[in-house]
C-alpha cells in the first residue's frame, strides 16, 4: 500500500526537488501525483514500498530540520544586511493593497459587530 510522504500543496519547487534528489540518492522508490487544475485534488510524493516508508519519513524529518536551520540562517543574514522586507517596507511598496485589506478588515469587524451594536450606528 502506498504511503504519502509529502503533500506538495504550498511546497516551494526547490524544496520538492531536494526531496526528490534525497529519495533518488537513497534509492527509495517513489512516485508523484500532480495537483488537479482546480486545486481540489492534491499533489504529493508517495512511497511505493511500505518497508521504505519508515526510512523515508526519517530522512524527510532530518532534511526538514536541516532546511529549517538553513532557511532561518539565510533570513537572518538577509535581515542583518538589510535585504529582508520589514512591515514598513511592505506597506510603502504596496499602499493600495494595504488600504484595501484594511478596509476589508474594518468591514468584516463592522458586519460582525453590527447586530450587537445597533444602537451605536
Amino acid at each position: 500500500m502506498p504511503y504519502q510522504l509529502l503533500n506538495l500543496r504550498h511546497v516551494p519547487e526547490d524544496e520538492a526537488e531536494e526531496v526528490r534528489a534525497l529519495l533518488d540518492a537513497q534509492a527509495i522508490a517513489y512516485y508523484e501525483t500532480q495537483p488537479g487544475p482546480w486545486g481540489i485534488s492534491m499533489g504529493a510524493i508517495w512511497i511505493k514500498d511500505a518497508t521504505d516508508a519508515q526510512r523515508a519519513q526519517q530522512l524527510l524529518d532530518e532534511y526538514s530540520q536541516e532546511r529549517q536551520q538553513r532557511m532561518r540562517a539565510a533570513w537572518e543574514a538577509a535581515r542583518q544586511e538589510g535585504r529582508a522586507d520589514t512591515l514598513a517596507q511592505q506597506l510603502r511598496r504596496y499602499p493600495l493593497r494595504t488600504v484595501a485589506f484594511s478596509l476589508l478588515a474594518a468591514l468584516l469587524v463592522y458586519a460582525t459587530l453590527k447586530p450587537f451594536l445597533t444602537w451605536a450606528f
